[in-house]
């Protein structure tokens, strides 16, 4: 499913046009799910909570932008596409734009100053990133 604004993208080099694959698009779907069902659980830590919420989130995004046949290799522009791929509001694209800077502080500085606010925003935005992925259903053949 071609989109133009990613069309674009791909143009300048910043994604990669690719055919759909039913089992990858499966597959990220699987990975994002267990990972925000884990995020939920209370007994895990709070920083463990925001790692998989983070990737869960980012798992299900690439799934939408996999399904309309498109691949990126850097993760901030995988959810910049979510207002294209999955019609995201602005409001969720900045609590995942503010997950991603923390995530960065806390992969590259190791610090990882995360509240209980934020990640149950991220759990969710995740949520929904999930609900419109799912929607969209089998890959057209």
């Amino acid at each position: 499913m071609p989109l133009p604004p990613l069309d674009n993208l791909v143009r300048i080099g910043q994604l990669k046009a690719e055919p759909p694959a039913q089992v990858e698009f499966d597959g990220l779907l699987r990975s994002g799910r267990v990972r925000l069902a884990d995020a939920v659980n209370a007994s895990l830590s709070l920083e463990s909570r925001f790692d998989l919420a983070y990737n869960a989130a980012h798992a299900l995004s690439l799934a939408a932008l996999r399904w309309h046949g498109y691949r990126s290799e850097n993760r901030y522009l995988v959810f910049q596409c979510l207002a294209h791929t999955l019609g995201l509001e602005a409001a969720q694209w900045r609590v995942l734009d503010q997950a991603h800077r923390k995530r960065n502080l806390a992969e590259y500085e190791g610090d990882l100053d995360v509240g209980d606010a934020l990640v149950a925003a991220l759990v969710r935005t995740a949520q929904a990133v999930e609900q419109r992925a799912l929607a969209l259903g089998p890959i057209p053949a």
